[in-house]
């Protein structure tokens, strides 16, 4: 008995999902086409993109949204540590700025602000926290 309890317990751990957080306010900015608002989401690495070198360094990747919208994740890694071994199909939750584009938008600001005059933002890639 308890071996099949212990067999069941790492089943469902395997089979169990992220908690995704609410997509509506995702997705209402990105129909609305705003832009400059604070967000909190989560979502799957679809795809990994070269690091942005042009002016302050941007480690770059898209992720997929449970309601499917897919947001790019420019993180300033000038100011915060690089999410290491990130790989597509990993989860990433995430607090910046949310800015619209026609491809589902960019979340930045995704770091603390030196200056302090923006709100600290950050990533979250397995239970270890960048900002």
């Amino acid at each position: 008995m308890k071996r099949m309890l212990a067999s069941i317990i790492v089943l469902l751990s395997i089979l169990s999902f992220p908690v995704w957080a609410d997509d509506t306010h995702l997705k209402q900015a990105y129909e609305s086409l705003q832009s400059d608002i604070q967000v909190q989401g989560q979502g799957e690495v679809i795809k990994i993109l070269a690091d942005d070198t042009y002016g302050a360094k941007h480690q770059r990747f898209i992720l997929r949204l449970v309601n499917h919208q897919t947001i790019l994740v420019s993180h300033n890694i000038d100011l915060a540590p690089r999410i290491s071994n990130l790989k597509a199909g990993d989860w990433v939750e995430f607090y910046g700025e949310y800015e619209w584009n026609s491809k589902g938008g960019v979340v930045h600001w995704t770091h603390k602000d030196p200056r302090h005059s923006h709100a600290h933002g950050w990533l979250k890639h397995r239970n270890k926290k960048y900002n």
